[in-house]
């Protein structure tokens, strides 16, 4: 279907979130030609320095690049006067990280995320083949679609690499991105990262989606990069690995039980319930210190626990409730006229729109300048 890349040919609906660290508005959008619901990104210019055009130039050159079905896809982009505008896919859940926000407080189901990584895996698989590093993935960064199969996104801060030479260089507004980070990519030392650093992450982001919160979370990031190069592996939180007061729970990379969870809110079922040894086994392999320890991704999409998808019998969307995704059967009708917009913020609401925040910080698709 053909996009245009001119403002007319959209009408911007209701507020979905923001990004660029709040500079950037996302709005739900709609194609007036086809009726298809969309996802808008709004940039002021005037307001973005050097740096960011920069950010924002090579976001779109690595998306435009790449196209396979478990990375976000490049739409279109245009300008209006000083404003720019992404037009890209409506991913009816929003991403991973809504979902642990809004739903699913103290982790995604187990099957889910079996899902989720096989997903993920391959567009992550796809993307060291073509010579290149990610360098962001996280909860943040998986986007799920309305039938339920994830995309990733994040791919400003993707870079190639040399097969004869590893990277050094920290990527660009690194800082919110840390705790997902690799050992060997904070030590910053002589002998630098690769794609591995990547597996890494899947260990991190696994944690995240079946614990509620990522590693570290509340804790000092002097002290979560001692901990980390140290060799700690961050693990799973159930019965066989978290138990009531236990003095040593920031050794295992967790705050106390008093603030086990996100805002210090306990995590209430953690001692009840029980992951799969494969799951356990797969974050191990992946949080390993020595990198050339850690599986690649086609390793990760053979393991057990990956290859489960196979064998059940049920749908991602029937998991994921009460989540509801966005689409436009659920949406009332949408008037071309912005002004009769505002009679249906009630019946918006009414979906939960916040829910689906795309506050991804600019992570799947950037336009051309």
């Amino acid at each position: 279907m053909n996009f245009e890349p001119d403002l007319k040919q959209y009408t911007m609906c209701s507020v979905l979130g923001s990004c660029f660290s709040d500079r950037a508005v996302v709005f739900l959008g709609k194609h007036n030609k086809s009726g298809n619901l969309v996802a808008m990104k709004n940039f002021n210019l005037d307001s973005m320095s050097k740096t960011d055009c920069q950010l924002i130039q090579d976001e779109i050159y690595n998306t435009r690049q790449l196209m396979h079905p478990n990375l976000i896809p490049y739409v279109t982009s245009f300008l209006d006067k000083s404003q720019l505008y992404v037009v890209f896919p409506l991913m009816g859940y929003g991403s991973c990280r809504d979902l642990l926000r809004n739903h699913f407080v103290e982790g995604l189901p187990e099957t889910v995320i079996a899902f989720v990584l096989r997903d993920v895996l391959q567009g992550l698989e796809y993307i060291h083949n073509k010579g290149l590093v990610h360098r962001a993935i996280k909860a943040g960064h998986i986007l799920i679609r309305a039938d339920g199969h994830a995309s990733l996104s994040g791919l400003r801060s993707m870079c190639p690499i040399d097969k004869r030479s590893n990277l050094h260089s920290l990527p660009l507004q690194s800082a919110n991105n840390l705790n997902w980070s690799s050992p060997e990519m904070l030590e910053q030392n002589l002998l630098g990262y690769n794609e591995k650093s990547d597996i890494y992450s899947i260990g991190i982001t696994s944690c995240e989606l079946a614990n509620g919160f990522v590693p570290f979370a509340e804790t000092d990031t002097t002290f979560m990069l001692t901990q980390k190069v140290k060799g700690l592996i961050p693990h799973l939180l159930d019965c066989t690995t978290c138990y009531p007061y236990e003095d040593n729970a920031a050794d295992n990379g967790y705050q106390s039980e008093e603030t086990i969870g996100v805002n210090a809110t306990p995590v209430s079922n953690v001692y009840t319930r029980m992951f799969t040894e494969e799951f356990h086994n797969l974050v191990e392999l992946c949080c390993q210190r020595d990198p050339e320890s850690r599986p690649s991704a086609p390793n990760l999409l053979a393991h057990t626990f990956t290859k489960q998808v196979k064998r059940v019998n049920v749908k991602v969307t029937d998991l994921l409730r009460p989540a509801v995704p966005l689409l436009k059967t659920n949406v009332a009708e949408i008037s071309d006229d912005l002004a009769s917009i505002g009679g249906m913020s009630q019946q918006l609401s009414d979906l939960d729109l916040l829910t689906y925040a795309w506050d991804f910080d600019l992570n799947d698709i950037v336009p051309t300048l």
